[in-house]
């Protein structure tokens, strides 16, 4: 570009934003730099730096800074006074309240703080005018000037430019943590005392800044001269606690469970809520940085760990999440793991895509074989079976209507023998090892295609017939997963009777609208020869209210089915209430609560009941 014309020129900004801070949730600063070319409405911006050429190539230098205890609310009533739970400090508890300070100088709450107008209001009511002698009459409220030379920013989510200045306190950027520094502090309360805690770029809050607001201070750098050329300040929200551990879980356990010589083993199936779909837009009753997934991600292993499944089945994972946090945590606490991802493409960045993950302990089972399931590359083979051309009009709207990038995982796995006084001392006494197959799959959402959710789960069924009966039939079965289908569907029917009924709506869609594509085959081939039981609704009497629990949908979509031939359910967790999870929000995702499913968990022994 060329630079050097009459009134060319460009401002530079810096962008620096950085999430809420929870106790033990990784920080990490979202900053860079972009600059626009001048003309004559930015030319005199207040919070740019005019230059001459475009930005150079750089890189940022960073430090945290924890502040002072601080009084969060000035209603003495108030709860966040003394906690600083998630949940206390949600927009639910909040009542979509916002900090304010009174500004009345003739109040005895003169700049009082509050943490949302309804402390404010019961406050006001115990509040009295001072005497004239008394009330305080100051000139207009002094800023800070951070060292970029602009105001402190007062939001963690402001996002802005640095100003002109380059000569800031981090001028010595490779110097050992000084004695603690001094600012004065934005909010115009006087001198208060900062304390350097790193110059790293990611900081993990721990609980001596749980009730403090911590300052992240940004420098951008020239890779070519060294020069700074930018920086730029932010203050957090209050650093807030850890969420409070799950409750105790009370099982309800079936009569005669204490018979019986099978091993017992405990199953667990969860839809995590992957990022990709846990937006604002989607859940905007929920805070934005609870739906963080550093946020959700600590809930959710301590959600996993509480639970202590020897088996765990998860949906909605997410490629790079699976990979860089739920397999390294999980394979710490004594798990292993296998990950199949959706079969379409990332969304936008490489890992962005979700998909199914099994993990089983280690100490209790090893893995025997792995396979996953495709239900696009089923597509295609059936179409093929009953002689669709893929290229052709009728064809292509076959796989149009089916391929909808989900899949199944199957692993077998085999118990760890575990060993006794009696196979120590002669080992061809050992018992043979006992195996267990378990699918996992989350089939299509969608609630206008549950001609293809059917499809799905009968060409599942079928690939599990020829996978079973190929190892013998008494290999013990389980499926798990987000099968996005109530009881009342055709779905449910197809698991549980083994077939469905011919006037079932979800086989009749062509009588609503022709122009749907026929993707079934005739009912009567909609079967199969597994004798399967639903765990919840074995145990409990009936399947739970719900497992998926929003505003715009509550309902039960999780299932644990068991081959009963094989397989005795002997207890459940019951599923949470409606009253419960409404106290930490209009529904789910919450502060207390990280996805919109929730955790299903089955205590099961091998050996079933004959048929």
């Amino acid at each position: 570009m060329n630079s050097s014309g009459k009134g060319d020129g460009y401002t530079w900004h810096l962008s620096l934003r950085v999430d809420r801070p929870v106790e033990g949730c990784t920080l990490r600063p979202h900053a860079y730099m972009y600059s626009k070319k001048i003309d004559e409405k930015s030319r005199d911006g207040p919070e740019s730096k005019m230059m001459r050429t475009v930005i150079p190539p750089h890189d940022f230098h960073y430090r945290w800074l924890r502040g002072p205890k601080q009084e969060p609310c000035a209603y003495m009533k108030c709860p966040r006074r003394t906690s600083f739970s998630p949940h206390d400090w949600s927009k639910f508890a909040l009542r979509g309240g916002y900090s304010l300070q009174c500004v009345s100088q003739q109040s005895s709450l003169y700049r009082a703080t509050f943490c949302n107008s309804n402390c404010f209001k019961y406050a006001w009511k115990t509040q009295y005018t001072l005497p004239k002698k008394m009330q305080k009459y100051s000139s207009t409220d002094s800023w800070s000037v951070s060292s970029s030379g602009n105001k402190d920013d007062l939001s963690v989510g402001s996002v802005g430019s640095g100003g002109n200045n380059p000569a800031t306190p981090m001028n010595g950027i490779q110097r050992q943590h000084p004695a603690p520094i001094f600012f004065n502090d934005a909010d115009g309360e006087g001198i208060d005392e900062w304390e350097d805690i790193s110059h790293e770029y990611m900081y993990v809050p721990d609980e001596n800044d749980v009730g403090r607001k911590l300052k992240l201070e940004a420098i951008a750098v020239s890779l070519e001269t060294g020069e700074i050329l930018m920086s730029r300040v932010v203050k957090t929200d209050i650093v807030l606690s850890k969420t409070p551990p799950p409750k105790k879980m009370n099982l309800v356990t079936v009569k005669g469970a204490g018979g019986g010589g099978g091993a017992r083993f405990r199953v667990v199936t969860y839809n995590i809520l992957a990022e990709i779909y846990a937006t604002q837009q989607q859940y905007p009753y929920c805070d934005f940085w609870a739906l963080s997934w550093e946020y959700r991600f600590h809930n959710i292993l301590r959600e996993l760990s509480d639970a202590g499944g020897d088996v765990v089945c998860l949906q909605e994972v997410q490629a790079d999440h699976y990979e860089n946090s739920l397999y390294i945590a999980l394979n710490e606490i004594g798990y292993e793991g296998v990950f199949k991802p959706k079969t379409r493409a990332a969304m936008g960045l490489a890992g962005k895509v979700d998909g199914c993950a099994i993990f089983w302990r280690r100490s209790k089972f090893h893995l025997v074989e792995s396979y996953s399931i495709e239900f696009n590359d089923l597509a295609q083979r059936q179409a093929q079976v009953i002689g669709l051309n893929p290229n052709s009009k009728e064809g292509s709207a076959y796989l149009n209507r089916l391929m909808r990038d989900n899949v199944a995982q199957l692993v077998v796995l085999e118990l760890v023998q575990q060993p006794t006084m009696s196979n120590r001392s002669n080992r061809s006494n050992r018992e043979p090892m006992k195996q267990l197959c378990i699918a996992n799959t989350h089939l299509y959402s969608h609630k206008d295609y549950p001609d293809v959710k059917l499809w799905q789960s009968w060409q599942l069924l079928q690939e599990l017939e020829t996978f079973v009966m190929s190892r013998g039939s008494n290999l013990p079965l389980m499926i798990c997963g987000d099968l996005n289908s109530t009881p009342d569907t055709a779905v449910y029917d197809l698991l549980s009777r083994r077939a469905v009924h011919p006037g079932h709506p979800d086989v009749n869609l062509k009588v609503n609208d022709d122009s749907l594509p026929s993707v079934l085959p005739d009912t009567l081939s909609l079967s199969h020869s597994f004798n399967f039981g639903s765990v919840y609704s074995t145990v409990m009497g009936e399947e739970p209210p719900h497992t998926n629990y929003t505003v715009n949908f509550k309902g039960v979509l999780d299932y644990i089915w068991f081959s009963v031939q094989h397989l005795r359910p002997l207890s459940t967790v019951p599923i949470p209430d409606e009253e419960e999870l409404l106290k930490y929000g209009e529904g789910l995702p919450s502060t207390m609560q990280s996805s919109d499913h929730v955790m299903l968990i089955a205590d099961m022994q091998l050996g079933g009941r004959s048929t």
